[in-house]
C-alpha cells in the first residue's frame, strides 16, 4: 500500500480536491474526518460529474462523496487480500487499522507491481540457489529438450549452458534415458550415469505444472565422494592427534565460539576447574570462571597477552587470542599458565611499568603548545570547503592574521590547526586559548602573563603567559568575539607591535607570533552596537574563511560517518561495519544546529549501542528519531489539539523568564549565563534566537 497520504475532509471543495489528485496521481481520494477515521471516498468520476453539472470550483466536495466505500483492513492476510483483488472491480481502496482510520490507500496497479517484483525476486532467488548448489541439475521439457542447466552441471561436466540449451538431451548427454520419468510420471531414484570419465549418482523426477510438462535430475558426482570420505577420515586422525597433543601440555586451553559458549578443554583446564567435559561442552565461560573475558575478545576480536586473573583464588596467568576465519572473528582460545610467584610479581612489576610509560604518552600527547591536525584531516566533498580549503593552503605560509568564522561545532579550530602545520611555524608551539571559558578576571593574567608578586596569590616567579609561549609559533584565539572590551585595546597593541608588559610589570616583551582568531558571532553587528572595537575588528579581519554549517553541505555527511565510525571503533573496541541506508536517510534530513561536533557525538552514541554490525535507526539519538517521523508525516502537527498550543505558549514564556533570569545574573555576559543554565553557549544563542531574546 501507499503510505504517502493526501485526505480530503467532507469540507474541503472541489479545487482542494483537483490540487490533492494532481499531487497523488490515484482516481480515488479518502475522505476523513477531524479524527482521521473515514467518512467515504470522493474519486476523479464524482469530480467530472461535479463539474459537468455546473459546480463551482469553490463548492464543497460534501454531496458527491461515496459512502460506504470498498476498504481493505490493515490486519487483512495476504492470501484473503490477493482474492478479494481478483473479485473486486474497484481499483482503488483505503487502508484502514482497527479505529476505522486511514493508514494508506492499496491500487490493483501497485498490487500488480508488487507482485512483479516479487516473481522477479523468486525467479533470480531460484536462479541463485540451483547455481549454488554443489550438485549438477537440468531441466528437459515434454520433447526431451533441454531447458536449464546449473553452474554444477557445468563444472561437473565441463559444458557450458549457453551452447546447450534447446538442444535434444541426446546430443549432449548421450545414454541419459529419462524417457521412463516423462512418460510414467514418476521418478527415479539413484541410478548411475557415466559421462566421460566421470561416474554420477543421478535422482530424476517428473515436473507437471498445468499443460506443461517435463524432467529434471539432479547429479552427484561420487568421484567428490570419494575425496570428501578421504577427506574425513584424514580430519578425524588429525583430531585424534590433536586432542592427544592438547591433553599432554601443561598449560590449560579452553575454546569458545563467537557467544562465549565452550566449544573444547583440554584435561589440564578440566582437572583445573574439576568438570568433566560433558559438563563443560555448550556452556556459557562465565559460568564456569565468573571472570574471564574470553567471551568478549571472541566479540571484539582484540587479543590479551599474558592477564593476571585470579581462578579459585589462587592467580593465574592468561593470555586470550581470537580465533578468525575468513577475516571474520568466529571465537577466541584461552591459555591459563600455572606459574610460579616469582613470575607473578615480577610480571605485576612490568605492568606497572607499562601502565607509567602509557601516562606519560597521554600526557605528552595532550599537553598544550602542539598542534595535532592537518589538511588531510579535514573530511569534505563540499565544493564550497574545497575551495576554502585551497584558499587555506595558499595562505599558510604567510605570516598574515586569519579570522575564521562560522557556527558552533563547524570546525574552525581543526582549520587553525590546519593552517599552522602546513606554514613555516609548524614546529613552533600552537597555543590555544578560549576567550569564553577563562573567567574575565583571569583572561589577561593567562593571555599576558604576570610578574612575580602582582597581585595576592601570585606566583613568587611570575608566570608567562599564551603569547610568550607562543613565540616563534601560532596562538589561536577561540572565541575572540566573547573577550571583555577592556582586553580588546591591549590586544590591539600586540597586533600592531607584537609586544606587551605582563600584569605588573614594567618590561616590555616582545613576540614572534602568528595570530588566528575564531568567532560564530556577528562581529559587524557587535561594532555597530559597541561591542567590539572596530579597529580591532580590522586589524583581524584581514584574512577571513567562513566555514559553511552542516546543514548546507550535506554530501559531507556520508564521509564524516565513516570517519567517526572508524574513530570510535578505534576507541571503543566496537566492531562496527557502517550505517544503514535507514539510519543514513535519517542523518541526512536531520538540519544540525551542532554541525560536525553533533553528528560525531550521534555516532559515537550509536557506536556504544551497536557495538558491532550496522548502526540502524534505532541506535541513533531519539531526538533524531523524533525529527525523522515528523518529516515522515508532515501533516501530523495540523492534527494536533487544539489545546496543544497554549501549553507550548507557556512552556516557551517559561524558558524565556529562566534565561532572562540567567542573563540578568551573569551581567549580560552569555558564557557565564551558559554555564549557570549547564548549556552550552551555542545552544543558548539557538533558543535566544528561537524565543526572540536580544542579543
Amino acid at each position: 500500500m501507499r503510505k504517502d497520504l493526501y485526505c480530503l475532509f467532507p469540507t474541503d471543495t472541489l479545487a482542494r480536491a483537483i490540487s490533492l489528485f494532481r499531487r497523488s496521481k490515484i482516481d480515488t481520494l479518502p475522505v476523513v474526518d477531524e479524527k482521521e477515521r473515514l467518512c467515504g471516498v470522493f474519486t476523479r468520476s464524482a469530480l467530472y460529474d461535479a463539474l459537468l453539472c455546473g459546480a463551482s470550483l469553490e463548492e464543497k466536495i460534501a454531496p458527491y462523496i461515496i459512502k460506504n466505500p470498498v476498504t481493505v483492513p490493515a490486519d487483512l492476510p495476504y492470501a484473503e487480500l490477493t482474492q478479494m483483488v481478483r473479485e473486486s472491480t474497484v481499483g482503488t481502496a483505503p487502508v484502514l487499522d482497527r479505529e476505522n482510520r486511514v493508514v494508506g490507500i492499496l491500487t490493483k496497479q501497485d498490487m500488480v507491481l508488487a507482485a512483479l517484483r516479487q516473481a522477479d525476486l523468486l525467479n533470480a532467488q531460484l536462479k541463485a540457489t540451483l547455481d549454488a548448489m554443489h550438485n549438477g541439475l537440468i531441466a528437459v521439457d515434454s520433447k526431451e529438450r533441454i531447458t536449464l542447466i546449473n553452474a554444477g552441471a557445468e563444472r561437473i561436466f565441463r559444458i557450458k549452458a549457453a551452447d546447450c540449451l534447446g538442444r535434444p538431451l541426446s546430443s549432449v548427454f548421450p545414454g541419459l534415458d529419462l524417457k521412463s520419468v516423462l512418460h510414467q510420471k514418476s521418478p527415479r531414484v539413484g541410478f548411475k550415469y557415466l559421462f566421460g570419465s566421470t561416474v554420477t549418482v543421478v535422482n530424476a523426477a517428473p515436473i507437471n505444472h498445468g499443460s506443461s510438462q517435463g524432467a529434471v535430475a539432479v547429479f552427484q558426482d561420487i568421484t567428490e565422494l570419494e575425496q570428501i570420505a578421504q577427506e574425513l577420515e584424514s580430519v578425524r586422525e588429525l583430531n585424534e592427534t590433536l586432542n592427544t597433543v592438547l591433553n599432554i601440555i601443561y598449560d590449560g586451553l579452553v575454546v569458545v565460539d563467537r557467544e562465549g559458549r565452550i566449544t573444547l578443554t583440554n584435561r589440564p583446564f578440566r582437572e583445573l576447574v574439576q568438570r568433566q567435559n560433558e559438563d563443560l561442552l555448550g556452556r556459557h565461560i562465565t559460568e564456569i570462571l565468573p571472570t574471564s573475558r574470553l567471551h568478549i575478545v571472541a566479540r571484539t576480536g582484540v587479543p590479551e597477552i599474558s592477564d593476571i586473573q585470579n581462578i579459585g583464588g589462587r592467580p593465574f596467568i592468561v593470555t586470550r587470542l581470537p580465533i578468525v576465519k575468513d577475516g571474520t572473528v568466529v571465537g577466541a582460545v584461552g591459555k591459563i599458565t600455572f606459574p610460579k610467584l616469582e613470575e607473578i610479581q615480577e610480571l605485576a612489576r612490568r605492568l606497572s611499568s607499562l601502565r607509567s610509560q602509557v601516562a606519560y604518552y597521554q600526557e605528552q600527547s595532550t599537553r598544550p603548545g602542539t598542534a595535532r591536525y592537518t589538511f588531510e584531516c579535514i573530511i569534505t566533498r563540499n565544493t564550497k570547503m574545497l575551495a576554502l580549503l585551497e584558499e587555506a593552503k595558499r595562505i599558510a605560509p604567510t605570516l598574515s592574521t586569519v579570522l575564521i568564522r562560522g557556527e558552533s561545532g563547524t570546525g574552525k579550530e581543526l582549520l587553525a590547526h590546519a593552517i599552522h602545520m602546513a606554514s613555516p611555524r609548524s614546529n613552533g608551539p600552537f597555543v590555544k586559548i578560549n576567550c569564553a571559558a577563562i573567567p574575565e578576571g583571569l583572561l589577561e593574567s593567562e593571555l599576558f602573563g604576570y610578574a612575580p608578586g602582582a597581585f595576592t596569590g601570585a606566583h613568587k616567579n611570575g608566570k608567562p603567559g599564551r603569547f610568550e609561549m607562543a613565540h616563534g609559533g601560532t596562538i589561536f584565539l577561540d572565541e575572540i568575539g566573547d573577550m571583555p572590551l577592556a582586553l580588546q585595546a591591549k590586544l590591539l597593541r600586540v597586533l600592531q607591535d607584537r609586544e606587551f608588559e605582563r600584569i605588573g610589570g614594567t618590561k616590555t616583551i616582545r613576540v614572534d607570533v602568528r595570530i588566528i582568531a575564531a568567532t560564530n558571532r556577528n562581529l559587524e553587528e557587535m561594532v555597530s552596537r559597541g561591542a567590539f572595537r572596530e579597529d580591532l575588528y580590522w586589524r583581524l579581519n584581514v584574512i577571513t574563511f567562513k566555514i559553511p554549517p552542516l546543514r548546507e553541505r550535506p554530501e559531507d555527511i556520508e564521509p564524516l560517518v565513516a570517519a567517526f565510525i572508524e574513530k570510535y571503533n578505534r576507541i571503543l573496541k566496537t566492531d562496527v561495519k557502517g550505517i544503514s541506508p535507514q539510519a543514513l536517510d535519517i542523518l541526512r534530513r536531520h538540519t544540525w544546529p551542532g554541525n560536525v561536533r553533533e553528528l560525531e557525538n550521534a555516532i559515537e552514541r550509536a557506536a556504544n549501542f551497536a557495538w558491532e554490525g550496522y548502526i540502524e535507526p534505532h541506535h541513533l539519538p531519539p531526538h533524531l528519531l523524533g525529527i525523522a517521523q515528523g518529516s515522515a508525516h508532515p501533516s501530523s502537527t495540523e492534527k494536533l489539539p487544539a489545546s496543544s498550543s497554549p501549553y507550548r505558549e507557556k512552556l516557551a514564556g517559561a524558558e524565556r523568564e529562566i534565561i532572562k533570569a540567567a542573563l540578568a545574573a551573569a551581567g549580560g555576559n552569555k558564557a557565564k549565563a551558559a554555564r549557570l543554565l549547564n548549556i552550552s553557549r551555542s545552544r543558548l544563542y539557538e533558543k535566544m534566537k528561537k524565543l526572540n531574546i536580544p542579543y
